[in-house]
This record gives structure tokens, C-alpha cells and sequence, in this order.
């Protein structure tokens, strides 16, 4: 007799352990965020899933590097190739400058060489036509050398210059400072052609009826040659009588006012014998010498420095 099928229970299958602890539960099954499995799942798509972070952000380094050595690299290449090409332009260029140069200091010499040249036959032509007074008029016109007693005058800028709005210089147009002007040699010769010298010259340069001392900015020029401080001035004369007659004129009590107002230097000292230079070159523009038969003349001499 064949048996029953064993009874089945039908009740309800009994609840889990865990099911109070479903918050946690969910967390385990579901430990990766959606967004997170989104991303994975593009990566997967694009080939990259594979690569960490640190590496993708290493390789995107290297690839910099290996194109910023391809730049430096080609960069060189063409520096390579171009610099010949640059070093020959240069140097073509210092040799064009060089040839410049010795050609200006050639005919710069041509110029001195010609211009003494001239002196000479000038100095000449007025002692032939000067009769009597040919040697005199050479002199007073700085055509020839000259010695004889006389005073020797030093200028120079003071050691600090002070700027200022009054004192003897304040009318002329240059601000008051401890540096020696144009206008004060001027005066200084001018003082001095007044007080009875003979001859002057100034650092070495010997001065005619035709010298002008100028500036150009802060240099002091005496016929377009600049000068540098100190300012030496010699002049031929009675060197105690013209040193007394200088300090008690004008233009000598202008010189101690800058002393005392700006420190300029000043020392003026008689000479037993001095010696000045004839004047680098001598130009007459309008003086004629007369015919031999009625006499002999020559340009005014006249003192005096513009």
C-alpha cells in the first residue's frame, strides 16, 4: 500500500537574522555608488578603465616634456643652420665700422696735417707784409709763440655743487651752481685782456681777437675744443702789476664772489716767465695787406673774447 506524500508546511518561511540591519544590509550589496558605475562603465568604453589617475596624469606629463623637447630641439636645429649666416653679417659689419673709422682718423689727420700748413704760411705772409710792426702784429693776432713774466689763474668747480636762485649768476640765465660756466671764463678773460695782458690762453689753447669760448650742455668749449677742469689761464704781462689790476677790477671781484658764494677754486699766482702756444690756425676774412710802395697794414688786434 503505497505511502502518503509527507505533509508539507505551508507557514511562512521564517524571517533573517539581518533584517533589522537592512540600512547596513543595502550598503554592503550596493557598495559602489551609481554615479560611480556610471563613470566606470564610460571609462570601459572609452579604453581607459584600466589606467589609475597617476598614471594617466603621468603620461599626460611625459607627452608635455617630449613636446617641449621637440620645440627646444628644432629651435637649436634652425640656430645651428642659421648662426654662420648671423656671425658672417657681424662680422662684415665690424670690418665695414673698422674701415669707417681709419678712414675718418685718416682724413682727421689730413685736416691737422693741412690746417698747421696753412698756420705757417699765414704766420709768414704777416711777418713778410708786417714790415716794422710784422713781428708785433704777429704777436697781438696769436700767430706766433710768446713768453715772457706774466700770472698764472686756476678755476676749477667746486667739490659739491649747491644749487641756488641768487648770487652774481643769477641774471644770466643758468641756475647758481658750484660749477665753472662759459660766461665765468669769459669774464675771467676778458678780465684779464683789461687788466694788461698781452697774450692768453687757456688749458694749452691760445687765444686771438677771433676765439669764442662757448658751452655745449655742461662741457666748456674755446674755439669748438672742448675743456677740461681745472681751467689753467696764462697771460704775459707785468705779472705782479696785472695780478693786482685783475683782483681789484670787476671781473675779478666776480670771480671771488663765486669763491665765496659756491666754492668754486680759484688761485692766482705772478710768473717769472710763461709760455703760450701760437693759435692752432689764424682766419682772415676781410684785412688786406697794402701795396709795398704806400706801407704796410693788418687786421685790427683788438683784445677781447666773444
Amino acid at each position: 500500500m503505497p505511502q502518503p506524500p509527507p505533509e508539507r508546511s505551508t507557514s511562512a518561511r521564517p524571517p533573517r537574522l539581518d533584517a533589522s540591519m537592512s540600512l547596513l544590509t543595502h550598503v554592503m550589496d550596493h557598495s559602489l555608488d551609481e554615479g560611480y558605475a556610471e563613470a566606470a562603465a564610460r571609462r570601459e568604453d572609452d579604453g581607459t578603465a584600466g589606467l589609475p589617475r597617476k598614471t594617466r596624469a603621468k603620461l599626460g606629463l611625459a607627452a608635455g616634456l617630449v613636446l617641449i623637447a621637440l620645440v627646444v630641439t628644432l629651435g637649436a636645429a634652425q640656430a645651428r643652420v642659421s648662426a654662420p649666416v648671423v656671425a658672417k653679417e657681424r662680422q662684415e659689419l665690424i670690418d665695414r665700422i673698422d674701415g669707417e673709422t681709419d678712414a675718418a682718423d685718416s682724413l682727421e689727420t689730413e685736416v691737422e696735417k693741412l690746417r698747421g700748413d696753412v698756420g705757417e704760411r699765414q704766420r709768414a705772409a704777416l711777418l713778410q707784409h708786417g714790415g716794422d710792426q710784422g713781428e708785433l702784429v704777429a704777436l697781438l693776432s696769436g700767430a706766433t709763440p710768446v713768453e715772457g713774466p706774466g700770472v698764472k689763474l686756476v678755476v676749477d668747480d667746486a667739490d659739491e655743487t649747491d644749487l641756488g636762485d641768487d648770487g652774481p649768476r643769477g641774471t644770466s640765465g643758468f641756475s647758481d651752481t658750484g660749477r665753472v660756466r662759459d660766461r665765468d671764463m669769459q669774464r675771467v678773460v676778458n678780465g684779464l685782456w683789461e687788466s694788461g695782458a698781452e697774450a692768453v690762453s687757456i688749458n694749452g689753447q691760445r687765444l686771438t681777437a677771433l676765439s669764442a669760448i662757448r658751452a655745449a650742455g655742461d662741457a666748456i668749449l674755446v674755439d669748438n675744443r672742448p675743456l677740461v677742469p681745472p681751467y689753467t689761464v696764462l697771460a704775459v704781462g707785468d705779472g705782479k702789476t696785472l695780478a693786482e689790476t685783475f683782483r681789484s677790477s670787476a671781473d675779478g671781484q666776480y670771480l671771488q664772489a663765486l669763491h665765496d658764494g659756491f666754492d668754486i677754486r680759484t688761485s692766482l699766482s705772478d710768473q717769472k716767465k710763461v709760455r703760450l702756444p701760437a693759435a692752432p690756425s689764424l682766419i682772415v676774412r676781410t684785412a688786406e695787406p697794402k701795396a709795398a710802395d704806400t706801407g704796410s697794414g693788418a687786421a685790427d688786434a683788438g683784445k677781447g673774447t666773444s
